[in-house]
């Protein structure tokens, strides 16, 4: 392959592995026992005591390719981080105990690369050091945030304020009691051209006017924090909140989405390959017509497309990762945009067929798969829908035959 690991990302990339063997997976069993008692927006104890493990092996921040200096965490490169982000993938909580987990992950990189002095002191530093969460609020319920400059939530300026209304929702962990801070996109300028029109915003969550409104569920579940409605009502935050200048907002949402895309991809890929082993072990513990599941040719043609489609995957995004370290995450998105697009493509197959070959149990809370198929059936639509990808990939293979192809004819000066 045309690309390495690191002596550096081979060791962390090690020492993950053993922690998610001998102190990660040995406390899933309390994690959610702790879970049902403190309630979805609640933070089950056992958290502390995993992120001081985390700590004392250095396991902290690892996402961050850029850590300003002080702070603490090993940063490495997208491709040293995308297997440890797989593994991370296989328990739910994982990426939480070494303070890698999304939405946190890529609000403290813009918060690092656009924020000021003081919101860095003030916010960056307690994310980095994992003593409060966030939120990352840039969805909107009545218009189509496939295309971010849709958003119409309005940033005013007042003097030496911003005032904000509008309503955002689906801003993932607002609900909960440790996310203290928001992070906001909407309009500063609606008569600028469409993509310097959005500015990105640091709002506390408790400042006046900020209230949570609806809690949707994702196809029945209830998850950690929610992802709730958030209704701005004369929000009024100082200037200096500004993350960059007016108008940088959708300049900004794509450089924090871009890493973003790859972490969900990877921990993706950490999803299938868990589905992938309890389908192999449920295979071999059930039998039917007198002979295990594991005999049956069918099932392990199953089990044998699914490992091809797993590691097929993760040479794809393995790729895209070397791409982002090597040329940039713009010269890398048409990469992006077909892993975004093809890796929850397939693991939704392989977590299908676990379902399928745990029969009626597959579809129970007794087995993680339902919840599993659920969570990964929303990354179709999370970051940007998968058609949006694909028109991406697409503009580029036409751009190869007809370099001055647009794709929409009636805005010939769309860039």
């Amino acid at each position: 392959m045309p690309y390495e690991f690191t002596q550096k990302g081979l060791e962390t990339q090690e020492a993950v592995r053993r922690f998610m063997e001998h102190v990660i997976y040995p406390a899933e069993e309390t994690y959610y026992q702790q879970l049902e008692e403190v309630g979805p927006d609640g933070y089950p104890p056992i958290l502390d005591k995993l992120k001081s493990a985390a700590l004392e092996r250095g396991l902290w921040n690892l996402f961050l390719p850029h850590l300003q200096a002080g702070h603490p965490g090993t940063p490495l490169s997208n491709l040293d981080y995308a297997p440890i982000s797989e593994e991370l993938g296989k328990v739910g909580f994982a990426s939480e105990v070494l303070n890698c987990n999304a939405p946190d992950t890529g609000n403290m990189e813009i918060l690092n690369l656009y924020g000021s002095d003081r919101i860095k002191a003030e916010w960056l530093a307690p994310l980095l050091a994992g003593e409060i969460r966030s939120a990352f609020s840039m969805t909107e319920p009545d218009s189509s945030s496939s295309d971010a400059t849709n958003i119409s939530l309005s940033i005013d300026r007042d003097g030496d304020e911003y005032v904000l209304n509008g309503r955002k929702w689906f801003s993932s962990g607002a609900r909960a009691e440790r996310c203290k801070v928001l992070v906001v996109m909407g309009k500063t300028n609606p008569n600028a051209s469409r993509h310097l029109q959005q500015s990105m915003i640091v709002v506390p969550k408790n400042t006046p006017g900020v209230e949570l409104g609806l809690d949707p569920h994702v196809f029945g579940y209830t998850e950690r924090g929610g992802h709730p409605e958030i209704i701005y009502r004369d929000v009024r935050v100082p200037v200096e909140n500004l993350l960059g200048d007016e108008g940088s907002g959708f300049a900004i949402s794509q450089a924090r989405l871009g890493p973003g895309r790859i972490h969900h991809c990877m921990r993706t890929i950490g999803v299938a390959e868990r589905a992938l082993d309890l389908m192999v072990a449920r295979s071999l513990e059930r039998s039917t017509f007198g002979t295990s599941l594991a005999h049956k040719g069918l099932i392990q043609d199953w089990i044998a497309e699914s490992r091809i489609e797993i590691d097929m995957a993760r040479q794809y995004v393995l790729h895209t990762a070397h791409l982002m370290d090597t040329v940039g995450n713009k010269s890398a998105a048409a990469e992006i945009s077909g892993i975004k697009v093809a890796i929850p493509n397939m693991a939704l197959k392989v977590i299908d067929r676990a379902i399928q070959v745990h029969g009626a149990a597959g579809v129970t809370q007794f087995f993680p798969l339902a919840h599993m198929y659920a969570g990964i059936r929303t990354l179709r639509i999370a970051d940007g829908p998968d058609e949006v990808h694909k028109m991406t990939i697409a503009r580029r293979e036409i751009l190869k035959r007809q370099p001055g192809f647009h794709m929409n004819p009636a805005t010939p000066t769309d860039k």
